[in-house]
């Protein structure tokens, strides 16, 4: 039986692309799933087909923008399943662009979405996981959050700061038993590049992007992290097409 069993597991950003792959992964495995994104029909679809499937899943419709749209998920997890093990921060958007397009509202939507995100859904289940002295909680991070291209300064810039959260929470929280891993994937096959609004910019990413590998690589790495034994912790994970520079 797979170590995933039973363990109950909360994703952002579960109405597509890796959010999505990793609901069925580790429901395929037993996990008993909160999803959470804001496009119900799509959660609606999804939680449908886990549980056809013979899996568990529930779903809240959530802005991990907001402190307390996160809160509430973290209750509706509680007080459907009784504990949280893990949280999966996976909610992100990729408007990139030079800074001479001076495209505002898009560098504030990846700061509120990428960092304050996974700030909020931290802040959520780390009470009840230092209560219960476990937990695991996975952000998302990317290629981006280790080197800075042309375009990708603040897209960049939030995802190097998921890595520097991630690892402040770990040296926090180890003693009290709490996981942390951060997953950095390369280009995968999501709809993460139909948030870029330069015209010239997003035919060059999609070029790029013809080369991509499936969200469900991504989920599988994710799963892998999940189901080692408890005293065993997998820090970080790069996954990238082979033959791709990203």
């Amino acid at each position: 039986m797979s170590t995933i069993q039973n363990k109950v597991v909360i994703i952002t950003g579960a109405s597509s692309g890796i959010g999505e792959a990793v609901a069925k992964e580790l429901a395929s495995k037993g996990a008993k799933l909160v999803l959470a994104a804001r496009r119900e029909d799509r959660l609606l679809k999804l939680q449908s087909e886990i549980n056809r499937n013979n899996g568990q899943a529930i779903y809240k419709v959530t802005d991990v923008t907001s402190p307390i749209s996160m809160e509430e998920l973290a209750e509706v997890a509680l007080k459907e399943y009784g504990k949280i093990d893990v949280l999966i921060n996976n909610a992100g958007v990729m408007p990139q662009s030079k800074l001479y397009k001076k495209k505002i509202d898009e560098w504030d939507r990846m700061i509120d979405v990428n960092i304050k995100g996974v700030l909020y859904g931290i802040a959520a289940v780390l009470p009840f996981m230092r209560e219960q002295k476990s937990g695991h909680i996975i952000s998302l991070s990317s290629l981006a959050g280790y080197g800075v291209w042309p375009a990708s300064s603040v897209y960049s810039a939030t995802k190097f700061a998921v890595r520097a959260i991630m690892e402040g929470l770990r040296k926090e929280e180890f003693k009290n038993n709490i996981r942390t891993t951060i997953i950095s994937p390369g280009a995968v096959n999501t709809e993460l590049t139909e948030t870029i609004t330069d015209t010239h910019l997003k035919e060059a990413f999609d070029k790029i992007y013809q080369g991509a590998i499936e969200a469900d690589n991504i989920a599988r790495a994710i799963a892998f992290s999940i189901e080692q034994p408890h005293d065993v912790a997998i820090g970080e994970l790069i996954i990238r097409p082979t033959s791709s520079e990203l």
